[in-house]
């Protein structure tokens, strides 16, 4: 047993200068001699664009008339579709005209009164005239007569006038569309009693108008300043003078088909939303744009010099836009950047980069590819697809 220690103890050594040995390696890994990982970079795009500022808003007919009747009756006849365009002055409603047809012919029978009235009051007047001459009657009755003809001629008109009101009221038992457009649904079926007037009348159904139509969408304070400031310094025309284009792109439409021009900015900001309205207008010849649609629109905003990067350069976080960039010592370095639109297939980045920068356009996915790490560039490019 005594030889055997010398031997364990000759293998405890020998093991324990082992680990020691391999404790003193450099560990295996990107701090430890592995190759820095590869990235592509390149140089963004300078260039001078248009701006083309993006809003979300609806489409709003251009006028909007509620159908109302102007006298009481019953509805006797619907003499359209619901939902068929309609012209101006097409007969919509009619309204049991028998009554009012009554009230005409007794209005005219007033005015026939009237006239015979004034007539008899006339002769009645000559008649004192000559006799006054002879000193046949005195000049108090002569006054008389003459006082009862003036009355008998403001009793004429007002029975004339009564007449016309009858008239009108006659014409108001047909109710014809205000204004051409699509006419909505019948909102009182035929028999029916409704009310007239001018307060509380019953509402009979609706007309817009399609052609052409306004696009409506609030812009931000930051926007209208931004305007304003190049208003003035001569660079943008203000919309309020000139009609600026826009276009805009509906919910399923991945182009800017409907091209229109601004004609209307709001003369106040909203002091709750700090937004301003604005206001589009679009030909809509084929009527296939409705009221309500909602819808996209960009507003030409004037030129800027901006930079152009591929869209999956940008790196996302909940608060801002950050690009990775390779500084001479070939280290990550972030920059934060203000985004644009898409420009011939690239972001716009209007602040936060230098021409000269170098951007990280592939390997941002490696996981060891982050702020300070010594990473190995490769030149890349670039490429703008024009339109």
């Amino acid at each position: 047993m005594r030889s055997a220690l010398p031997q364990m103890l000759a293998l405890f050594v020998s093991l324990a200068l082992s680990l020691i040995f391999v404790a003193e390696q450099p560990s295996i890994g990107a701090e430890a001699g592995a190759p820095a990982p590869r990235v592509t970079v390149a140089n963004p795009i300078a260039k001078t664009i248009d701006v083309w500022d993006e809003y979300t808003g609806r489409f709003e007919a251009l006028k909007q008339v509620q159908v109302r009747a102007r006298v009481s009756g019953t509805l006797d006849k619907i003499n359209f579709t619901d939902g068929q365009l309609v012209k101006e002055g097409d007969l919509l409603f009619v309204i049991d005209p028998r009554p009012f047809q009554i009230a005409v012919e007794s209005a005219k029978a007033d005015v026939t009164k009237a006239r015979a009235q004034v007539a008899l009051a006339s002769m009645d007047a000559v008649r004192a005239e000559q006799l006054a001459t002879s000193r046949t009657i005195t000049s108090r009755e002569v006054d008389q007569r003459n006082a009862n003809l003036e009355v008998a001629k403001a009793q004429q008109l007002a029975a004339e006038a009564a007449l016309h009101n009858a008239e009108l009221n006659l014409e108001w038992t047909q109710v014809r569309a205000p204004i051409s457009g699509r006419v909505s649904d019948r909102r009182v079926d035929a028999g029916n009693l409704i009310e007239g007037g001018q307060t509380g009348a019953t509402l009979l159904t609706t007309i817009v108008t399609l052609d052409p139509i306004h696009f409506i969408f609030d812009a931000s304070e930051a926007d209208y300043l931004r305007y304003a400031r190049l208003s003035a310094l001569g660079q943008r025309p203000s919309s309020r003078d000139v009609k600026n284009p826009v276009v805009v792109r509906l919910a399923d439409e991945s182009e800017w088909k409907h091209i229109g021009v601004m004609d209307f900015v709001d003369n106040q900001l909203n002091a709750r939303s700090g937004t301003i309205r604005g206001r589009a207008i679009f030909q809509n010849k084929d009527l296939f744009l409705l009221p309500g649609t909602f819808g996209h629109l960009r507003l030409f905003g004037g030129n800027v010099a901006a930079m152009l990067i591929p869209d999956s350069a940008i790196v996302s976080d909940q608060a801002s836009k950050t690009v990775f960039t390779v500084t001479p010592e070939n280290k990550i370095a972030v920059k934060l950047v203000q985004l644009g639109q898409i420009h011939e297939g690239l972001r716009v980045v209007l602040a936060g980069l230098d021409p000269n920068d170098r951007i990280v356009i592939d390997g941002i996915a490696n996981p060891f590819v982050r702020p300070g790490a010594l990473v190995a560039p490769q030149d890349g490019i670039i490429i703008a697809i024009s339109n």
